[in-house]
C-alpha cells in the first residue's frame, strides 16, 4: 500500500548510498555525483554515508526515488542488479554486507511495513569487487558506473 496523493517537492530523487573509504562501497556516491552533473530538470541528488531511518525521511517528498549502492551477492564484480522496489521485494542476501546501520533491503521493508514508500522506487546495486580501506573504485566496478547512468537516462527518454 502507497502513501496517500500529496504534493510532491520533487519529481526525481536520485540517491547515493555509500562509504567514500571503502573502495567499491563508494559506487552508489559516485553514481549519484554523474547523475548530478547531467542537470536532468526536476530532479535532486543527495549523497548518504549511511542509510539508517534518514533514507526514510530523505525520500518523503519525492515522487520517483533511485537509490545507488553496492551489493555482495557473489557474483561477477560490476554486474549492475535493477529491482522495482514497488511491486518486488529486494533479495536481502545481495545487501547483506553492508556498512551501513541498516541493509538496503532492511530499510525498504521497514518503510513498506509503515506505508512510506515513495509511488515509485527503483534500486540499482552494483556488485563490489573490494570494500577494503581505500578511495579507487575497482575497474569493473568503474565500467559499471557508466552503465547505470546510461540505464537511469534511457528511463528519461
Amino acid at each position: 500500500m502507497r502513501r496517500k496523493t500529496q504534493n510532491f517537492k520533487s519529481e526525481i530523487l536520485f540517491i547515493g548510498i555509500g562509504n567514500e573509504y571503502r573502495t567499491d562501497d563508494r559506487v552508489g556516491l559516485i553514481v549519484a555525483q554523474k547523475l548530478r552533473e547531467t542537470r536532468i530538470p526536476n530532479t535532486e541528488t543527495a549523497e548518504l554515508m549511511r542509510n539508517g531511518t534518514s533514507l526514510i525521511d530523505r525520500w518523503k517528498d519525492a515522487r520517483t526515488v533511485f537509490l545507488f549502492d553496492a551489493v555482495f551477492s557473489g557474483v561477477e564484480p560490476g554486474t549492475v542488479h535493477r529491482f522495482d522496489a514497488i511491486t518486488q521485494a529486494i533479495p536481502i542476501n545481495f545487501f547483506r554486507y553492508s556498512t551501513h546501520t541498516f541493509s538496503i533491503a532492511e530499510m525498504i521493508e521497514l518503510a513498506r511495513t509503515l506505508n512510506q514508500l515513495p509511488p515509485r522506487l527503483i534500486v540499482y546495486g552494483i556488485e563490489g569487487k573490494s570494500f577494503k580501506m581505500g578511495t579507487k573504485l575497482s575497474s569493473e566496478v568503474n565500467r559499471a558506473v557508466g552503465k547505470v547512468v546510461e540505464s537511469v537516462l534511457a528511463e528519461f527518454h
